[in-house]
């Protein structure tokens, strides 16, 4: 037996829909209580106040009666008892019954003696091993003298009705009870029925089937349905999510192949032939290839920090016009190309060596693709700061514009490995911008080109909406 009771789960660790049942029973057999509880008080009370109504009533006729005919002289009628008015005693002064009812007892039923119009209750009494009355007293003056009418009021009447009441409540509260229990039992059933096809769908969902896989949603638009919605909706961000970690993974492969293969190929020339191993080998091939291995690497390394992160990152106060006025000095002490700088004060709060490394991915990117001159701006435009890079090369397709900023995009001949990158400076460049709280866009200069725009929240402000100057959003990459 023991062992039994210990294998009873807990509360807690009840379904829901046992929860739900034994909670709705519990409430409703407190509500019967307390209903049936308050149903038996007013009805006692509301019985005892008229059964003593009627006594009251009935004396005041014998004390009128009594006025002008001795007790001897009382009519039988008014000394009958019904169900409300169960015993009647006329007591004179001598403490003797001059008048009774039919069932009296011959003893008194209180020794009380009240002058003429006065009135008294003298509360419960018990007339024999069965009878309980209420008493109430009253005086009155006859043509023989003062006397005493004591009536009493039958309580068997009252307690009969309340224990058939009560009894009646016994029995049909275990049944109200039981139709309670059963009714939510099934009720709730059918409400979390929906939920446990959820459940099923989704248990039988993996890794591999993701997009296959819907939840259904019950016709009824309510929170069982709401929560399929959401669920559809977790599926297709988790699906988007598995679809870019596989690009990316398969892009990242596919990058870092070809300085693999270069550095494998020249390291297999080198051992076959150690008489080639020279420094035209080492700065043609090894080199060069180890370096754009690890830049793509570290781009990679960067873009998983990121991720990680969620854009927590160090925030100071950064001046833009500094970092840029940086950039244009570098680019003026190159060959290639010329550079025109429009910066004005503009402060925010980030992370500087995130919004340097941005800066200097946008700028790298206009020099590889600009034919003679790239142009840096920086202000402050629509309330919030803005970074312009604009060169003056063949400019992005509109068709492609919205996808520029994905990882591993080349979206044309210019831009392949040889002439720089993996694919992964703009891509950090959104990212960047995007724990910041801004917006990144491009379109076309006005003299043919490029023009990336940048918009960045001030100090102190909220993040910066996607309506400024008409650019379009990043699509976030990967």
């Amino acid at each position: 037996m023991r062992g039994q009771l210990r294998r009873v789960a807990a509360p807690a660790q009840w379904t829901v829909r046992a929860r739900a049942t034994a909670a709705a029973v519990v409430v409703m057999a407190l509500c019967l209580l307390v209903a049936g509880g308050a149903l038996l008080f007013v009805m006692y009370s509301s019985l005892e106040t008229s059964a003593r109504a009627t006594a009251d009533s009935r004396m005041t006729g014998l004390i009128q009666e009594l006025g002008s005919d001795t007790p001897a002289q009382l009519d039988a009628s008014i000394l009958a008892t019904d169900s409300q008015v169960g015993i009647i005693q006329v007591v004179n002064q001598s403490g003797d019954i001059v008048a009774r009812s039919a069932g009296s007892p011959d003893h008194l039923l209180s020794t009380a003696q009240l002058a003429p119009g006065a009135r008294k209750f003298l509360g419960r009494m018990a007339v024999g091993d069965e009878e309980d009355f209420w008493v109430s007293a009253g005086g009155a003056d006859t043509p023989d003298g003062p006397v005493t009418v004591l009536i009493g009021a039958d309580r068997e009447p009252v307690e009969k009705a309340v224990n058939t009441v009560a009894m009646l409540i016994a029995i049909g509260g275990p049944v109200v009870l039981a139709l309670v229990g059963f009714g939510t039992h099934r009720l709730v059933g059918a409400a979390l029925r929906p939920v446990e096809r959820i459940r099923q769908r989704v248990a039988a969902m993996t890794g591999g089937n993701l997009g296959e896989g819907r939840v259904p949603v019950p016709p009824a638009q309510d929170e069982v349905a709401r929560l399929a919605v959401t669920m559809n909706d977790m599926l297709d961000r988790l699906v988007a999510s598995q679809n870019a970690q596989r690009r990316f993974v398969s892009d990242a492969s596919h990058e870092l192949r070809s300085p693999l293969a270069s550095i494998t190929a020249a390291l297999d020339l080198a051992h076959q032939r150690p008489d080639l191993l020279d420094q035209s080998l080492i700065d043609d091939a090894l080199f060069p290839e180890a370096l754009r291995m690890q830049g793509l690497v570290e781009d990679l390394l960067l873009l998983a920090r990121a991720d990680e992160s969620g854009g927590r990152h160090t925030r100071i106060d950064v001046d833009l016009d500094d970092i840029i006025l940086r950039e244009a000095e570098r680019v003026r002490s190159l060959t290639h190309p010329t550079v025109e700088a429009d910066v004005k004060a503009a402060r925010v709060i980030g992370d500087p060596d995130g919004l340097s490394r941005m800066i200097r991915n946008l700028v790298d990117n206009a020099i590889r693709h600009a034919h003679s001159a790239i142009r840096l701006e920086c202000g402050i435009a629509a309330g919030a700061a803005q970074i312009i890079v604009t060169d003056d090369g063949p400019g992005i397709p509109s068709d492609d514009r919205g996808r520029v900023f994905d990882r591993f995009v080349r979206l044309d001949q210019p831009r392949d490995r040889d002439s720089g990158g993996a694919g992964l400076g703009l891509a950090i460049v959104a990212q960047i911008v995007r724990d910041h709280g801004g917006r990144a866009g491009v379109d076309e200069a006005p003299g043919g080109g490029a023009r990336f725009a940048i918009e960045l929240p001030l100090a102190g402000d909220e993040p910066v909406a996607d309506t400024a100057n008409g650019l379009d959003a990043v699509a976030g990459g990967g």
